[in-house]
């Protein structure tokens, strides 16, 4: 049989089997979008919309004027784009770009070498055809010769769908790594880690190094961060907790911790990091559901490193944030103490004060 379909005005009364529905109230009940609580931290601004569907944002800082630093976010559609933003939350059309196919998230590092020159890179997946992306920063001209293909001989198309991506630099020698996972996978060894190197013609090239990481297999692994100073990655496995790994394939692949694991709506969601001086900080995991962002110790407890107890909880203006970034450094005179900015599920990105968000924990 084939299903009925009714077009329903909103806001309307109409009969229907002798039942008076009010239309409103039934579009209520079948959306399972929460909206932010009435005490909610409000963004100093919030961008421009993107075409479909943002997901996940992430900063670059422009090594003259930090005025001038950008933010990339990702617009999550078969007719995807990676758009950039100004700090006024202008897309500047001139580097946005345009026909990439489902970009999930996306990450910043600086200073690969490529040919003769340094350049910092853009990094997303691109989900439908199983490639990675890269762009040269802050240009957006590509680097990957058309997309450097991941996950390659696993089987099951599944296995290859390509979801969280996340950079890490290594401070000992300046190797530059990223991190991806995917839609589902194996239980073990779920995240993929691959060496990125420059190429005398210009482009990049991408070595498999390790596979490691264990996954719940309940929902998916779709945020994931690095952090290059500690050493330390962090990824979300959603309905479950944040896992913690080394970030140098020659630590080895032991899970250090696995917290987070109670107070979530639902889903574990976008992972910042927010970094003082000496080596203290920050950790903020999305609350998706419940609009809020939980808010952990950096560098652990005292005597446990690997200790990251909840610290605190906020509720934002985002709608269902999937990804977020967060810096300390002073952007200009807009963000002096530096950015905050998270998705919202209405095609925008929205940017916060980080002492907005983070309050009471910084020191005074």
């Amino acid at each position: 049989m084939s299903p009925v379909i009714f077009n329903i005005p909103m806001n309307k009364t109409f009969q229907f089997g002798g039942f008076l529905v009010i239309s409103a109230f039934l579009l209520a009940a079948c959306s399972n979008q929460s909206t932010p609580s009435a005490n909610a931290i409000k963004p100093v601004l919030v961008t421009e919309p993107t075409k479909h569907d943002t997901d996940d944002p992430a900063i670059w800082i422009h090594p003259n004027d930090p005025a001038r630093s950008l933010i990339v976010g990702t617009d999550k559609n078969i007719d995807g784009a990676l758009y950039v933003y100004d700090l006024e939350g202008k897309i500047q059309q001139d580097k946005v770009v345009s026909g990439i196919q489902r970009p999930n998230n996306v990450d910043i590092a600086y200073g690969l070498l490529v040919g003769t020159d340094t350049v910092d890179i853009a990094v997303t997946g691109e989900r439908l055809t199983r490639k990675m992306r890269i762009f040269s920063l802050p240009d957006m001209q590509p680097l990957d010769g058309g997309g450097i293909p991941v996950f390659v001989g696993e089987t099951g198309v599944e296995y290859r769908d390509l979801m969280g991506v996340a950079l890490y630099t290594r401070p000992a020698d300046g190797a530059l790594f990223f991190i991806i996972g995917r839609k589902t996978g194996p239980k073990e060894v779920y995240l993929w880690q691959y060496r990125l190197n420059g190429k005398a013609d210009g482009t990049v090239k991408a070595e498999l190094v390790r596979k490691f990481g264990k996954y719940s297999g309940i929902k998916e692994i779709e945020a994931i961060a690095v952090d290059n100073e500690l050493g330390y990655i962090y990824y979300s496995d959603e309905g479950v907790g944040v896992r913690k790994y080394h970030a140098d394939p020659a630590m080895g692949n032991e899970e250090l911790a696995l917290f987070a694991q109670e107070g979530f709506a639902d889903d574990h969601e976008g992972i910042s990091i927010y970094k003082n001086e000496d080596d203290t900080g920050f950790i903020l995991v999305s609350d998706q559901q419940a609009n809020e962002f939980h808010i952990y110790p950096r560098e652990g407890s005292t005597g446990n490193r690997h200790a990251h107890p909840l610290l605190k909880e906020v509720s934002v203006s985002t709608m269902e944030s999937d990804g977020s970034d967060i810096t300390s450094r002073p952007l200009g005179p807009d963000f002096p103490d530096g950015l905050f900015v998270a998705m919202s599920d209405d095609k925008t990105f929205h940017y916060y004060s980080p002492k907005a968000i983070l309050d009471s924990l910084l020191v005074k």
